[in-house]
């Protein structure tokens, strides 16, 4: 895999994230050279990290840092590995700014286990590491082209093509976070003309068949490339059917369509959805590309695998997990969304920073507009809980807050009365007052009403919906299980929820 770099590609992270040996690895890889800021910087100093700094104390070390990370990013494109702290300096953030800047993340009890006999200055002290480790995270996530989760050299080498795109120059204005799960590695890319100009994720040969729907189909259907196919289906989610299903598949026979092809889906959840599933089915299972176009899509529904589609008794009830190959966001082309539906998106950003609580419930909690920011630590939140449960086991099913309630909406007004997320934003008013959280039930009232989302229903009868909920695709036993949010960064899963606690939540949505 020998390649031309046109710039370094440097690992940044903090204490024990593996920086070192990722890229070393991927150094050996690419055939390109290698450099350890630390060892670099030993050799300029005479001495340990841990003895000068005892000796001279941390601002005079971190001088000695900035100068050896300058000096190696000044030469040759080579693979470098920083030092946990040396994004502390402006000077060194900026001048990574003409480079391809890789993070490993890392866990904080992972990054203590891996650091506390060590001699490091700064992991002496669990307090002190915790509140060192809250500090940078935002540094870290905010200077990076390209985002690894925790996984060491094998998640390094399936995402080595993508790094090296990144190190060429290949994706420009494009960033990169790297989803991982039991079934599947794939990249999201992130940046204007995503579709256009990322890496794309499958052979030549494999030929490219969009599944869009008639609203998108002229608005950004060009925005994918080299096309040998185009099926359009009509828009809505009273259209995310097997009927439909069936159009798709029988088109793709027409079209010549073989397993060695792959389908490109261009549009919001339902045409991710149903072209998932259309992928995951046509003969016994070809690739899918989503490029999602709405809101909704960008933060949510793109990622992790879950494809399917509706019956008239219940939404998302036949279905198949089938990750896609990548996908690739364009935050530009939401301007082009109705308010209605950019609003309705909006209901899924709220519930994901409920779920991510910290920085991004900072930024959403206050009001501040959705941007290619926030787009990107959804998606980060999301394909996060997704590696750690795939199939719904546990963890995931956080995910569904506020969709319990909000399916049941959905179902008895008949898929046609309200978008998605207006649904999942009246549900998540009601899982919040299931959580007996009424001060975090108001500012999310008041934060729907301000993006023009209802938090009132008329005209929906009560025990409809109660029986629609009872039908809840997450049902395994008797009871159907709640997720509850009373903070924002700790969701619960698996809740047991008495019936009345449940008919007045509803019944308080369409008082």
């Amino acid at each position: 895999m020998a390649a031309a770099l046109t710039r370094s590609l440097v690992f940044t992270g903090f204490m024990g994230a593996g920086k070192t040996t990722c890229a070393r690895e991927t150094a050996g890889l690419a055939g390109v050279a290698f450099h350890d800021a630390d060892a670099v910087l030993v050799e300029r100093l005479g001495e340990p990290i841990s003895a000068y700094w005892n000796r001279v104390g941390e601002s005079a070390f971190r001088v000695e840092e900035e100068q050896t990370v300058l000096g190696l990013l000044a030469g040759p494109p080579a693979v470098i590995a920083l030092g946990g702290g040396a994004l502390r300096s402006a000077v060194v953030r900026s001048a990574l700014t003409d480079h391809a800047v890789v993070f490993l993340e890392v866990d904080l009890e992972t990054a203590w286990s891996r650091c506390v006999a060590s001699d490091r200055p700064l992991a002496q002290d669990r307090g002190a590491f915790e509140a060192l480790f809250a500090q940078r995270l935002p540094v870290y996530r905010a200077t990076c082209d390209a985002a690894l989760p925790l996984g060491g050299l094998p998640v390094v080498r399936r995402a080595l093509p993508s790094l090296l795109a990144l190190a060429r120059g290949e994706a420009p204005g494009l960033r990169m976070l790297w989803a991982a799960s039991a079934s599947g590695d794939y990249p999201v890319w992130v940046g204007p003309d995503a579709a256009l100009v990322a890496p794309w994720p499958l052979a030549e040969g494999s030929r490219r068949f969009c599944v869009t729907d008639d609203n998108v189909a002229d608005l950004h259907a060009g925005r994918v490339p080299q096309l040998s196919g185009m099926i359009e289906i009509p828009a809505g989610e009273e259209h995310k059917t097997l009927a439909t299903a069936e159009l798709v598949w029988r088109a793709l026979v027409a079209q010549g369509a073989t397993r060695a092809d792959h389908l490109v889906a261009a549009g919001g959840g339902v045409v991710g959805d149903l072209a998932g599933f259309c992928a995951a089915t046509f003969q016994r299972g070809i690739p899918v590309v989503q490029v999602p176009t709405t809101l909704v899509a960008q933060v949510d529904s793109a990622y992790g695998g879950k494809t399917g589609v509706d019956l008239p008794e219940a939404k998302n009830y036949v279905g198949a997990y089938h990750q896609p190959s990548a996908v690739l966001v364009d935050p530009a082309v939401l301007a082009t969304l109705p308010p209605e539906e950019f609003a309705a998106g909006y209901a899924e950003v709220l519930k994901t920073a409920l779920i991510a609580g910290g920085p991004l419930w900072d930024s959403v909690g206050s009001g501040a507009p959705v941007d290619a920011d926030v787009i990107l630590e959804c998606a980060r939140t999301k394909l996060h809980v997704v590696s750690q449960d795939e199939r719904d086991g546990g963890l995931r099913q956080v995910l569904n807050l506020g969709h319990t309630i909000g399916h049941a909406l959905e179902t008895v007004t008949g898929y046609a009365r309200l978008r998605h997320g207006e649904a999942v934003g009246l549900g998540l008013l009601a899982a919040l007052r299931l959580s007996e959280a009424p001060a975090l039930r108001e500012q999310v009232g008041g934060l729907l009403e301000a993006a023009g989302l209802p938090v009132r229903i008329t005209d929906v009868d009560v025990d409809a919906v109660i029986e629609a909920t009872g039908r809840d695709k997450k049902r395994i036993g008797a009871n159907v299980p709640f997720v509850l949010c009373s903070t924002p960064g700790d969701p619960r899963h698996g809740a047991q929820v008495e019936a009345s606690a449940v008919r007045s939540a509803v019944a308080e949505l369409v008082a």
